[in-house]
């Protein structure tokens, strides 16, 4: 095996500190980073896609989107209605790219201020640097924006362990249950087969979609393990994927 790929939610990090730390933070800070960041290239970035994103939901019928109004109509009913999607997409747990984007900018204010550090299981960090010196490349994917990952990586409660890790992914080549993004992921990290990469996901519908990914007529599939921790959700029976409890399990 030369890469590691690694989801971050119920693999290397708990469940609830996504629902109960990170969510919430977006979700009470989103009305206040927009207004004191409305004019910056970066939130006008955020808002455009938030607007397309919208825009597709209530042409689909999703419930909680509400119209955006035009900029005409003034900051803040703008911001009212741009709050009130974020909050419908954060309690919907939505994998939209627009949402993830403005989190991670969200969240940067939190970690930068100290307010929020990075919690991952006590076997990553010990993984982490014996792949390293191993010569395994780590890599991470996530649905949340890269910039959430290296915040989450980059201010741990164990330190700064971006380090050790050899870059990030996230929905832009793809949602995690799309098996083209495993192919995209495989053209990226520099191994020859996909089998030379180890998947590590709490979510069963990942890792199917990770090893039945059909590259060409030579190559299917990576290696997948499906990671259980404490608060993750059930797997169906029969499910046909290895299982590891820690890191400390994964022979590689």
């Amino acid at each position: 095996m030369q890469c590691v790929v690694l989801d971050i939610e119920g693999t290397t990090s708990p469940i609830s500190f996504v629902t109960d730390v990170l969510f919430p933070y977006a979700r009470d800070n989103a009305r206040k980073h927009l207004h004191a960041t409305y004019d910056t290239d970066e939130t006008d970035d955020d808002i455009a896609l938030l607007r397309a994103q919208v825009e597709q939901d209530l042409a689909e019928g999703v419930a909680g989107a509400v119209p955006v109004p035009p900029d005409e109509a003034g900051k803040d009913r703008v911001i009212d209605a741009l709050v009130a999607n974020v909050e419908a997409m954060i309690k919907a747990d939505r994998k939209v790219t627009s949402l993830k984007q403005l989190q991670g900018h969200i969240w940067r204010t939190g970690f930068e201020g100290q307010e929020i550090k990075g919690v991952v299981f006590e076997d990553v960090p010990l993984a982490l640097e014996k792949w390293h010196a191993s010569g395994i490349k780590a890599y991470i994917y996530s649905s949340g924006s890269r910039e959430a990952q290296r915040l989450i990586f980059g201010n741990t409660t164990y330190g700064d362990l971006r380090k050790y890790l050899c870059g990030f992914f996230d929905t832009t080549v793809g949602t995690k249950r799309e098996p083209r993004s495993y192919y995209e992921i495989w053209q990226s990290v520099g191994v020859d087969r996909p089998s030379q990469i180890l998947f590590l996901t709490d979510v069963y519908q990942e890792a199917t979609a990770a090893k039945a990914a059909v590259f060409n007529s030579l190559f299917t599939g990576l290696e997948v393990l499906i990671s259980i921790r404490p608060g993750n959700a059930p797997l169906p029976e029969n499910h046909g994927f290895q299982t590891i409890t820690s890191f400390a399990e994964v022979m590689i």
